[in-house]
């Protein structure tokens, strides 16, 4: 009867973090979907593989309409075998995001049961977790699979807990199926971020079990730890192993250039500049967000309201009430150390007051290694503020250099906390009454000490923000005036949001209160400290993510509408790419057209550079070469004439997109004349310059010197190389030549997976001009065939489909033996 009991618990548990999760994204039961601006951008970037897939059938692997052509690992590939991310689907049956929101809870849930808490008590700290406010915020702005990855974190930390608690199967299980569906997320960074949280409560355990001198039950939970590890990773070995292979050829790899775009020397040690990993360091001070919403200003736009400073400042300036109200709608308030953040980082007073209340009344010793998480969290999240420790991770953390925006890292923090807090309340209604006032009037008096000391240290605050210059310069004359009213609202904010943090703090540690001083039940204080606890966190979510971000289907599915510039160049159906340089990091164009650009965090780094030291670098000169009569080029623009360029979209003055054509693009492939040996990266780059593309080719010896049986060619005029077929993994050309020549195609040179037949034999290429494709081709005519037939794919596969079967083997086995430990009840 008991176990039936706690079987309906957690089923209603789990239909309350259902209902939860609809009544927060209520409008998906009206059949609205969120608009997303990242995944609005991912949209474009994967419109040509989703069209390519829904029409063929099959799976393409390579996009040609982002930067100029990239392996789609990274951008939604489907997978042979790929039956974790069944099992996610089923999982994640609500619309999106409410199936977000409800992972969240879930997940936390689990962990909570690891922890052996009741359910009522772990029921309100999954909420509290799921709505922390940054939580909340990545799924407002489309961080889907970042969002996706930290809902499956507390599954394995709960997993991990229960091996260590000697719970090896059930335990065992939950590692190896959470830590599937973890990397099936494929978001590495917040992946990476859960490894180091989960070192950390190794580190603890160790010691423990050290102390106790329990060196069996030390090596029965490593070798069950990989065990799991080897079937997690094995279950999505194609994903590891794609991104793997293609991580040296994107922008997430250590540069072969030596000099900058500027010409200074790169003396970048790690994969990623130093300044681009840190650009969104969180300020120590900043901070404190975590537990007063607005100290900062919030987010870069916040709702400050009727009758707020900046309100009134508009009306006195003449607008009317009206246009007051919309303006105070939208107000610049973030004042704090990174370039924006659409929301600040609240993990809930009442949760923090929890958490203090934790480490003075939990016995548990396991409190102090999520504490030590939530530390090296926070101290890594400041960034360039603590250079100290940040340095050192770059330079000898293995993998560290590969993700930037450090201030993700608080996700940790924001998980640690949470579980600090149900620990906390836990503890306190199991604890003697002289235990519980002692430690409820400590952590009290500290939390709000803290927040007093915030207050009184006002004054040592200007409440300037890094873009108040801009704006000041943005409104003119008014400008001075109008920042100087932005400082008293954000002054305002500050002191208000102290006081609100105060307010839910001092109302909970009354209700615990008058608990020990038995005025209410313990379960009247529960509730009142987690409705609390949770009113808290959803009305500051409200206030960045509401019904507001919700569109029609329609406008979600589609999100982008052809411009009469996109539809005059639709209208040609020879094969080129479309280059929008105000727009290159954008995904719009790739909707359309085959794009140069495209949105993406591991872009390919060679063709970034390609832009980044080479066109972008001098773009007056490309606007310098439009003939503003007939809106075309009327001089060649070598990089874009190899890339086959044939449309640059450029604006007018008032912002309507104009095709300027490029008549000297090259083509998909043209015969050269002679090559350009060079012997580095450098030179490579350095050699474009003014290069005659249409007849010469560079090409690194060092890397392909092999390949390079001669450097000079007779170019017959009469010699023709034409494209026949131009398809996502699949591209076929005709050539006619009297005689021997080398070929270069304008696309994108990606070894690991294409490759290249002459009349149906195997042919070699190689790299030419930095980035395209180049090889010999014999006198006469000829066939040349290009296929994406990733070997990675299939050898990965291989390796999923069988560990997914062992898995399945082992789930099966552990459940058997589950079940044989439980007393089986008496036969009448």
């Amino acid at each position: 009867m008991k176990n039936i009991s706690k079987t309906y618990q957690h089923l209603i548990a789990i239909v309350g973090f259902l209902v939860v999760s609809l009544i927060y994204f209520y409008p998906v039961l009206q059949g609205k979907k969120i608009f997303q601006s990242d995944i609005v951008q991912y949209t474009g970037m994967a419109k040509e593989q989703n069209d390519f897939r829904k029409e063929m059938g099959q799976e393409p692997y390579w996009t040609n309409s982002a930067f100029g052509g990239m392996p789609t690992y990274q951008l939604g590939a489907n997978y042979p075998h790929n039956y974790i991310k069944k099992i996610d689907s089923v999982l994640r049956f609500l619309p999106r995001p409410a199936d977000y929101l409800f992972l969240y809870f879930l997940g936390f849930y689990i962990l909570m049961m690891a922890l052996r808490v009741s359910p009522l008590k772990a029921f309100f700290g999954a909420l509290a977790f799921g709505l922390s406010t940054y939580l909340v915020i990545i799924l407002g702005v489309g961080h889907n699979a970042k969002a996706h990855a930290i809902a499956y974190m507390p599954m394995v930390v709960a997993g991990v807990i229960m091996v260590f608690q000697r719970r090896y199967v059930l335990g065992g299980l939950l590692t190896m199926i959470a830590a599937a569906l973890e990397i099936n997320a494929n978001h590495f960074q917040m992946t990476y971020y859960l490894l180091l949280l989960l070192l950390v409560l190794a580190v603890y355990f160790i010691i423990e079990i050290i102390k106790d001198k329990e060196f069996k039950h030390l090596g029965k939970a490593i070798g069950v730890f990989v065990i799991a590890g080897i079937l997690a990773f094995g279950a999505n070995a194609t994903n590891l192993m794609a991104t793997s292979e293609y991580a040296g050829f994107s922008m997430r790899s250590k540069s072969e250039l030596t000099f900058n775009p500027d010409g200074s020397e790169n003396t970048t040690k790690s994969a990623m500049d130093y300044s681009y990993i840190t650009e969104y360091s969180y300020g120590k001070a900043e901070s404190f967000n975590l537990i007063a919403p607005r100290l900062f200003g919030g987010g870069a736009r916040e709702d400050v309201g009727e009758g707020s400073h900046m309100y009134e400042f508009i009306l006195g300036v003449g607008a009317s009430p009206a246009e007051a109200r919309e303006f105070a709608a939208n107000v610049p308030t973030y004042w704090g150390d990174q370039p924006i953040v659409e929301a600040p980082a609240y993990i809930g007073a009442i949760v923090f007051f929890l958490a203090i209340l934790a480490l003075f009344i939990d016995k548990r010793k396991i409190k102090y290694a999520f504490l030590a998480g939530a530390i090296l969290s926070l101290l890594l999240s400041w960034g360039k503020n603590f250079p100290g420790l940040t340095n050192f991770f770059i330079n000898n953390v293995p993998l560290y250099d590969k993700f930037r925006a450090v201030s993700s890292i608080q996700v940790i923090l924001e998980l640690c906390f949470p579980v600090l807090a149900v620990m906390g309340l836990q503890s306190f209604f199991k604890s003697e009454k002289e235990q519980q006032l002692k430690s409820l009037y400590i952590a009290a008096g500290t939390v709000l000490g803290i927040l007093v000391m915030l207050f009184l240290f006002k004054g040592s605050f200007d409440f300037t923000g890094g873009s108040d210059e801009q704006i000041r310069q943005m409104y003119g004359q008014m400008g001075p005036d109008f920042v100087e009213a932005l400082k008293v609202q954000r002054s305002q904010m500050y002191s208000s949001d102290l006081l609100r943090s105060g307010m839910f703090i001092l109302v909970a540690a009354a209700a615990l209160w008058l608990f020990v001083s038995k005025k209410i039940t313990d379960m009247t204080a529960v509730l009142v400290v987690c409705c609390l606890m949770v009113i808290d966190l959803f009305a500051i979510d409200q206030n960045y993510v509401n019904k507001s971000n919700f569109k029609s289907a329609r406008q979600v599915d589609k999100p982008f509408d052809a411009t009469p510039a996109d539809e005059y160049i639709l209208k040609d159906t020879t094969n080129y790419r479309v280059y929008e340089p105000y727009a290159r990091l954008q995904g719009r164009t790739s909707y359309f057209h085959q794009s140069v650009g495209g949105y993406s965090a591991v872009r390919p780094q060679r063709m970034d550079q390609l832009f980044t030291y080479n066109v972008e670098s001098n773009l007056s000169s490309l606007f310098t070469a439009v003939n503003p009569e007939t809106m075309s080029f009327d001089k060649s623009l070598p990089i874009l004439d190899m890339l086959n360029i044939k449309y640059v979209l450029l604006q007018s003055q008032d912002g309507q997109d104009i095709p300027v054509q490029n008549p000297y693009a090259n083509g998909s492939a043209w015969f050269v004349s002679s090559v350009k040996e060079v012997s580095t990266a450098d030179e490579e780059m350095k050699s474009l310059d003014n290069l005659d593309t249409k007849n010469v080719a560079v090409v690194n010896k060092t890397k392909f010197g092999s390949e390079l049986s001669k450097t000079s060619f007779v170019k017959d005029s009469t010699a023709t190389i034409g494209l026949v077929t131009h398809e996502s993994n699949y591209i076929r050309y005709k050539t006619d030549n009297a005689n021997d020549g080398l070929a270069v195609f304008s696309e994108i040179y990606y070894p690991k997976g294409w490759n290249v037949f002459i009349d149906d034999k195997p042919a070699t290429h190689f790299q030419a001009d930095f980035v395209l494709r180049a090889m010999y081709v014999p006198a006469g005519k000829h066939t040349i065939e290009f296929k994406f037939e990733p070997e990675v794919v299939k050898t990965g596969s291989t390796i999923t489909l069988i560990s997914f079967i062992i898995m399945i083997l082992l789930v099966v086995a552990g459940v058997y033996l589950e079940k044989k430990k439980t007393p089986q009840p008496e036969k009448k």
